[in-house]
């Protein structure tokens, strides 16, 4: 029996939507740009991010936030143009599928699976870090932050934190987002806070460093060098990751053809907006020398806002702890949306077992593929935090390079499956061709160049085996395997591979996908 799904029709409430068993209309816009901020965790991004970044780019730290900005922008284009023509949970998996066929499609999905499977794991553990230092805050006994440095009490804190955002995560997008909407206002709330705070003591004269904002601080080609240039880059690149999540929740949203992408564009443009802002107010207050407060002293680098929160925002700054620790939390919770919804098609589609495809009755939510998202996190952390914490945080700055991969792969899955319509219109041309070309350029560039500097033994954690970084042995063995798990598919499922339920095409074939 073969299940047709067509397009959508033009409300774009319908289109695949339904096909599934998702629930539809769950969403609006505010709702998908409140997930979209939650999942990339601007508190949480920025309290690891600012310090790296300023050390190696100085006062040009805005400049660099708006240069990454552009390719995720570029690429979140190509992605609203083929939500349009494609509104499906899928994103990735199904777009490439169509555009390059089922083994770049299947790769491509793989990058994103293991990206957020492996940040799971990452957002885990920071909750629990800033839980028992929250906690050592409160009842002002210190000793009780050491206790994420216990093995049982971490990995059993950690499958706690894991467990709940996976069960939040399996009720439903309702469930989600009335969570998101409490815990992303007030990390953004606190955000806004410390920034205003900060501007405050540099007009009062009491900033540790004081710098009044100058033009200069926009300018890349201040930078000191390109090899500068690139290392501030790179972090500055993966700080947006994760807006791609509201296209993964289209079915599920209210004009499923045209909200998913104005709410990439809208979170996209909020978060840098956010970032600039705490940028702005971080250089200003304390400069970049490497004095107590100076964001060149390698000794705050690791987590800026521990150390800049009490002189910034005095007694309140118990709210930071707070405010990072449910910035984690909310994205842990809503990190579970892309992987289930991405192996929900892949089952759909018969890329992976049908029981992924499984859908609660009272949820309508892929209730098997939340689960199995949470058990492989949760399994991964615990082996990794057993064996090495060192493997476990090199696995995870591995995860750049998937990032980079899904995103080049989708942008560039634009650009060939709309070829036959570029030379119609400017807008066209422009919208389809060129914007999502040069982004996924981008991407793809980042991936090789961040793939090269990992084989540096010095890149990330230090350790090596035979002269070699183990972040790239890491990220080389996740791609692997990938293509181990999709031959093994390719064996069991055949149709999906020979192109029978999800056929390549362009966006003028008007062949429909199908399910056999």
């Amino acid at each position: 029996m073969t299940t047709s799904v067509t397009g959508t029709t033009a409300s774009g409430d319908s289109g695949t939507s339904g096909s599934k068993g998702l629930a539809t209309g769950r969403v609006g816009l505010l709702g998908a740009v409140v997930i979209g901020v939650s999942c990339i965790a601007p508190a949480y991004t920025l309290s690891g991010a600012l310090g790296p970044s300023a050390a190696v780019v100085g006062k040009q730290l805005p400049a660099v936030f708006l240069v990454g900005f552009i390719p995720m922008l570029l690429v979140a284009i190509g992605y609203r143009e083929l939500n349009r023509a494609m509104p499906d949970a899928g994103t990735t998996f199904t777009w490439a599928s169509r555009a390059f066929g089922p083994w770049l499609g299947w790769m491509g999905s793989w990058g994103l699976l293991a990206a957020t499977i492996l940040v799971l794991s990452n957002l885990a553990g920071i909750a629990v870090d800033f839980f028992y230092l929250l906690l050592a805050q409160i009842t002002g006994d210190d000793a009780l932050a050491d206790l994420t440095r216990s093995v049982p009490v971490n990995i059993v804190t950690c499958l706690v934190f894991m467990a709940l955002a996976g069960w939040i995560s399996y009720r439903g997008l309702e469930a989600t987002k009335a969570v998101q909407y409490v815990l992303v206002s007030f990390q953004v709330i606190v955000l806004t806070w410390f920034s205003v705070a900060a501007f405050w003591h540099v007009s009062d004269g009491t900033a540790f460093d004081a710098s009044a904002i100058s033009a200069e601080w926009f300018n890349p080609f201040a930078v000191d060098s390109f090899s500068s240039f690139a290392a501030g880059i790179s972090p500055s690149v993966f700080i947006y990751w994760g807006w791609d999540v509201v296209l993964t929740i289209n079915e599920e949203t209210k004009g499923s053809a045209t909200t998913p992408g104005r709410a990439a564009l809208t979170t996209i443009m909020a978060i840098v907006a956010l970032y600039l802002a705490v940028a702005l107010g971080v250089l200003s207050y304390s400069g970049v020398s490497d004095g107590a407060h100076g964001l060149g002293n390698s000794d705050i680098q690791e987590n800026v806002f521990a150390a800049l929160a009490g002189p910034v925002m005095g007694p309140t700054a118990i709210l930071m702890s707070l405010a990072v620790l449910s910035s984690s939390t909310a994205s842990l919770q809503s990190t579970f949306v892309p992987p289930a919804r991405t192996m929900l098609a892949m089952g759909h589609y018969g890329a992976l077992p049908p029981a992924y495809a499984r859908i609660t009755r009272r949820f309508q939510s892929p209730g098997y593929a939340t689960v199995a998202a949470a058990l492989v996190a949760s399994a991964f952390y615990t082996v990794m935090r057993v064996l090495s914490e060192d493997v476990l945080w090199d696995t995870i700055t591995a995860l750049g390079m998937m990032v980079c991969f899904y995103y080049g792969i989708t942008a560039l899955a634009c650009v060939w499956y709309f070829r036959k319509e570029l030379s119609r219109s400017a807008r066209a041309c422009l919208m389809k061709g060129v914007l999502p070309c040069i982004g996924g350029i981008l991407l793809l560039v980042f991936f090789v160049q961040t793939s090269y500097d990992s084989m540096d033994p010095s890149y990330g954690s230090g350790s090596q085996i035979g002269g070699v970084g183990l972040v790239f042995i890491l990220g080389v063995s996740v791609l692997l395997l990938g293509v181990v798990v999709m031959i093994v598919q390719r064996l069991r499922r055949p149709e999906y591979f020979r192109g029978e339920t999800l056929s390549r095409g362009d966006s003028t074939s008007g062949d429909s996908i199908t399910l056999t």
